[in-house]
């Protein structure tokens, strides 16, 4: 098993909350961790849990955080020894498996991007997301916010990403694959989605199911649905939004339905915490693997606190095991071959 490195300086309550993560991950899962940052103030931490002397806990000193407010490009230029860039870097060198990184999209995108490098062949890294479905699983999105501006060419390669993903990650047995459009026929959507459909439909690297409507994302009728960031991204604040409003609906109509209403829902809670709103959770998954990139990195929201991240390590050791980007490497070659 790998060693996961975690940017214990990365999101709004580093650097506690992610130590505590990381120290959960080792007791609970027997993951060993590499923690960056700060060593001063990450041993204090360790020390003050009676983690100092754990041989699954390693420490690497870093002085400098990217911050969420900076530009993640002229950042990652200018802060050579930020957290989440050194942890890219023992990514790349071998030293580390997989890194977990919470706060800054963007800076965790381009330290996958420039820090680790791409998969050759694959253009742009892509965001694959988990979203609760009717069928109790999940269906995953791609891209869900690395890539803004993505070409026909660039949605073919996310699905490459996404089916191997589910496949090797989430064990689907054959992953249905859809193209998020505004309707099921083939001419509909913009050029960059008839495009796509198109090389989709020619490509035969998997079975590809067609076009995903809105409306079907949560159904689990497709398995790994395929866009653009920018669309994906919506899709997924648009999600988050509905699922808050849906909570705070159903609190507001037990306190306007009287003791009975009220009583109904106290019984109710318990299953409903257990069953639907665990679902919804993301420490659940605890962060969403960047994909086309040469190994692991898992981008972890940047409120993230300790059972986000204990998940997130899980996760960084499960995706780094299945070795994605060398399968996918090796696919593309064979492209490359014909």
């Amino acid at each position: 098993m790998k060693k996961v490195a975690v940017d214990a300086m990365g999101g709004d309550f580093a650097p506690l909350e992610i130590v505590m993560g990381a120290i959960l991950a080792v007791r609970d899962f027997h993951i060993p961790v590499v923690l960056v940052g700060d060593s001063e103030r990450i041993r204090k931490i360790l020390a003050d849990n009676g983690e100092e002397s754990n041989p699954l806990i390693e420490v690497h000193h870093a002085s400098q955080v990217i911050e969420m407010g900076e530009h993640p490009g002229m950042a990652f230029r200018r802060k050579k020894d930020a957290s989440v860039s050194v942890g890219a870097r023992l990514v790349k060198s071998g030293e580390c498996g997989s890194l977990v990184a919470p706060g800054s999209t963007g800076a965790a995108v381009t330290a996958g991007l420039l820090g680790i490098g791409r998969i050759k062949g694959i253009e742009r890294p892509a965001i694959v997301t988990p979203i609760p479905n009717e069928k109790g699983g999940h269906t995953f999105l791609i891209d869900s916010g690395a890539s803004a501006n993505a070409k026909a060419k660039n949605l073919l390669q996310n699905a490459l990403l996404g089916y191997n993903y589910a496949k090797r990650v989430r064990h689907i047995a054959e992953p249905k694959v859809g193209l998020l459009n505004i309707g099921a026929e083939s001419t509909k959507g913009s050029t960059e989605a008839t495009e796509a459909y198109e090389l989709l439909s020619k490509q035969t690297w998997f079975p590809f199911a067609g076009n995903c409507e809105g409306r079907d994302i949560p159904t689990g009728k497709f398995d790994v649905v395929v866009t653009d960031g920018f669309t994906g991204n919506v899709v997924l604040k648009f999600g988050e939004g509905l699922g808050q409003l849906f909570v705070t609906m159903i609190k507001d109509a037990a306190n306007r339905g009287g003791i009975t209403a009220k009583l109904g829902a106290l019984l109710l809670k318990p299953a409903l915490k257990k069953y639907m709103m665990k679902k919804l959770d993301y420490e659940e998954e605890g962060g969403a693997p960047l994909l086309g990139i040469n190994g692991t990195l898992i981008i972890s929201h940047g409120a993230s606190r300790r059972r986000a991240i204990r998940n997130a390590v899980r996760l960084a050791s499960q995706v780094a095991e299945e070795r994605i980007p060398d399968i996918v490497r090796e696919t593309l070659q064979e492209e490359l071959k014909d």
